[in-house]
């Protein structure tokens, strides 16, 4: 996962938890929690706790966090964020607890009294894990219209353009899906798995390379043992564990999103 990519991420994330972004720049951005996602985030249960016992006025924490080293001001004081750094992972799993599913409606303006049918989409940020010794993380966020099947990439930017709500609008109704949720998580599955069988693998290639090496190193090192042992298979497996090329398609969150026809 690249840092820009971390960076985007980290603006959607706090933008759709409802916390305000105080500061920002390249490399960098300094968020005010809500109450929610400081309990969620800081690890303060004593403080919540005696604040609710004693009815104090809360005070959220402010959060500085640093995507980019090189971007950011030198004497910038906060978190560095990195793939793998113990608070990403941490706001990944918030993400998944907060935001698993949800339901929101696209709130027009249309003239009062006319009726406006609203289309459903299915909306899935995803994240496509290249595993080998190495790790790469690409996000992808996809809708497919549960209508005609349409299917479009970058779903969820476009719904940040639009004002969403979680109750139907007045003069609006949905229209019902000829393509059910789950036969559209197939789709969106296939979608994503056919676009991985059209890019080259170079990284896989050159694991398997990185992967013969060390087994040439291991072999080498038993060619004198009258018996390999266990501790052989043990270290064959280990190899095998480091260096074999995965793909894993693994959702993030998702929903059902009703939009007019002019919406996307």
């Amino acid at each position: 996962m690249q840092q820009q990519e971390i960076h985007k991420f980290l603006e959607r994330y706090f933008h759709a938890n409802g916390c305000e972004v105080v500061d920002k720049g390249p490399g960098y951005m300094t968020v005010q929690l809500t109450i929610e996602l400081d309990k969620e985030l800081m690890n303060r249960p004593f403080y919540w706790h005696y604040l609710e016992k004693t009815g104090g006025i809360p005070n959220p924490m402010q959060l500085t966090l640093i995507t980019n080293q090189q971007l950011a001001p030198d004497q910038l004081k906060g978190e560095v964020i990195h793939f793998g750094s113990p608070r990403l992972h941490q706001i990944f799993e918030s993400a998944r607890n907060l935001a698993g599913y949800i339901r929101l409606y696209e709130n027009h303006h249309h003239s009062p009294g006319q009726q406006t049918p609203l289309r459903p989409w299915l909306g899935m940020n995803v994240r496509i894990s290249y595993q080998c010794d190495r790790k790469r993380d690409v996000f992808k966020s996809i809708g497919l219209q549960l209508i005609n099947g349409h299917m479009i990439e970058n779903f969820h930017d476009k719904l940040l353009e639009m004002n969403l709500t979680p109750k139907i609008p007045d003069y609006s109704f949905t229209l019902s899906p000829l393509i059910m949720p789950k036969s559209g998580i197939s789709r969106v599955a296939n979608f994503l798995k056919m676009g991985i069988e059209q890019e080259e693998h170079n990284w896989a290639d050159e694991a398997r390379m990185r992967w013969q090496k060390d087994l040439d190193l291991l072999e080498h090192f038993y060619e004198d043992a009258e018996e390999k042992g266990e501790s052989y298979e043990t270290e064959k497996t280990a190899l095998k564990e480091q260096y074999e090329p995965k793909i894993n398609i693994s959702i993030i969150n998702g929903g059902l999103f009703y939009l007019t026809d002019s919406a996307v």
